[in-house]
């Protein structure tokens, strides 16, 4: 097998098998639903006081808006994971999901405060605006993919627990994280488009990589793809132990 073929033989690094119960684990892109479903618990940790009931059903509905409903969305647009589920049943699934994300956020509004009310109907309109590319692709891009899957949901966190920003200590706080989940989104970004370009598009890749030693080093997908990909995954284990780490600390 060359090595265009070895890295273009899965569409993510985390992509398993296609078929059956596997696709179902593929398209929730695993480390990256878990990146950002830690970005709901640093914004909850970040708040004068969290409450872990709304902590939970935070993680909750980000998951199912983000994690289900949102990938299973993009994965109906062109089938890039090249799952094998249909049409019909990713379009299902992601309606599911998205209903009962919603649903989560209808109950905070209710038990919780109505001011959590412009969140929920943010949230699912993102879902839909990024994922479906509506009006023309406006919300289908670096910026929005950072505001919507890295800062909403810190800041949805945070105004759970918090409910009010009633100092300059609580507004730093609430801005310092958004700001941090924005920028770590915008990184995840710049590492994930190229090796995605690379797994899913790229059809050959020639060159030799010059050292000052006099080392020649062939460029080859795998090479190029290697330190991407290793990169992402430190990056989503790292994250996921910090946020275990602070709501264990908070708690």
């Amino acid at each position: 097998m060359s090595a265009v073929a070895e890295v273009a033989d899965r569409p993510a690094f985390y992509a398993l098998r296609p078929g059956g119960w596997r696709d179902l684990i593929t398209i929730l892109h695993p480390p990256y639903t878990a990146w950002h479903l830690s970005y709901v618990a640093f914004g909850a940790v970040a708040a004068p006081q969290l409450h872990p009931p709304r902590l939970w059903a935070a993680l909750g509905a980000f998951f199912l808006g983000v994690g289900v409903a949102a990938h299973a969305l993009d994965e109906l647009n062109g089938h890039p994971l090249r799952t094998r589920l249909s049409d019909r049943a990713l379009a299902l699934l992601a309606g599911i999901a998205l209903v009962g994300a919603v649903g989560i956020g209808i109950v905070g509004i209710v038990v919780v405060s109505a001011t959590l009310a412009p969140f929920v109907v943010v949230g699912a309109f993102l879902v839909l605006a990024y994922n479906l590319e509506l009006f023309g692709g406006r919300f289908h891009s670096d910026f929005w993919f950072a505001a919507a899957w890295g800062s909403f949901p810190a800041l949805t966190s945070y105004w759970a627990n918090a409910l009010a920003v009633d100092s300059v200590r609580q507004a730093v706080a609430a801005a310092g994280v958004t700001l941090a989940c924005f920028g770590l989104s915008i990184a995840q970004r710049r590492l994930s488009t190229p090796v995605r370009e690379l797994r899913r598009r790229t059809v050959s890749v020639s060159g030799v990589l010059s050292l000052a030693d006099g080392t020649a080093r062939e460029l080859t997908p795998a090479r190029i793809a290697a330190p991407l990909d290793a990169a992402l995954g430190a990056l989503s284990a790292s994250l996921v132990l910090l946020a275990v780490a602070l709501v264990a600390i908070r708690i």
